[in-house]
């Protein structure tokens, strides 16, 4: 298990946060909705928690001319990076980012969950699929491409074949959620947990794509990141600010 990553924002007055922007050559309005953000975005930090791309096939995609549109984008958070950190945790889609990404980008890679320190309160980051554990076909599916075994497995084939593979597995997922009756949320018992494990009051995920503030149990509670999806009828194009004189608020982007 890796070590847990905790943060000083002991004297931070300004914290972004977005996740599950799911970045894709197919999808240019939300390519270009993220770019205006990262171009106009100031703060004393920036927190991606997940999901940034829609897929992430290895590193070496960095060499091959299919890697044009991604090493366009590391190259806009680099940028991003040289403003403010920019802090990043892994999302079910892109797992598979490594070093040289991270190197290119600028990211700071953080563990899922994450401790944040601030002068008012302890806050705990995940993407938060561990914690929907209601989908128990994702949760057997998460152990196994989690494992160290099917990454090296899968990391061995020929790109092009993982990039089909890939494909073929956003495929099979689409059609799961379909005969889904229902979306599964965060299991609120195994949040309350986690945030009174880790000594925190605030958990922060995405994820889920609901977008929302929860209540919990004993002083605790959660904020849902939005998903982004330009096309969608309002848009989904949104980050979760906090401030320290206000504290948190989601902010639309258009």
């Amino acid at each position: 298990m890796a070590e847990l990553s905790q943060i000083d924002a002991r004297h931070w007055s300004s914290i972004e946060f977005i996740s599950d922007i799911h970045l894709q050559r197919s999808e240019p309005a939300n390519f270009e909705a993220w770019s205006r953000y990262l171009s106009q975005v100031r703060a004393d930090a920036l927190f991606i928690l997940g999901d940034l791309f829609e897929v992430w096939v290895g590193d070496d995609l960095l060499d091959h001319p299919e890697g044009d549109f991604e090493r366009e984008c590391l190259a806009l958070i680099h940028q991003t990076s040289q403003r403010m950190p920019v802090h990043w945790l892994v999302g079910n889609r892109d797992f598979l980012v490594g070093e040289r990404a991270l190197k290119a980008s600028g990211m700071q890679a953080l563990s899922d969950p994450c401790v944040v320190h601030t002068a008012q309160d302890n806050w705990l980051l995940s993407h938060g699929d561990e914690l929907c554990v209601g989908d128990t076909d994702y949760q057997a599916f998460r152990q196994t491409v989690r494992s160290a075994q099917w990454q090296q497995s899968f990391l061995s084939q020929p790109l092009l074949q993982r990039m089909q593979m890939a494909r073929d597995l956003r495929q099979q997922s689409e059609a799961r959620k379909a005969q889904q009756p229902s979306w599964v949320d965060v299991d609120k018992a195994s949040a309350e947990q986690w945030l009174k494990q880790h000594h925190c009051h605030v958990l922060i995920h995405g994820h889920t794509h609901q977008a929302a503030h929860h209540t919990l149990s004993a002083g605790l509670s959660r904020w849902v990141l939005s998903d982004w999806e330009a096309h969608a009828k309002p848009p989904r194009l949104q980050s979760l600010r906090w401030e320290a004189a206000s504290g948190f608020a989601t902010r639309p982007l258009v």
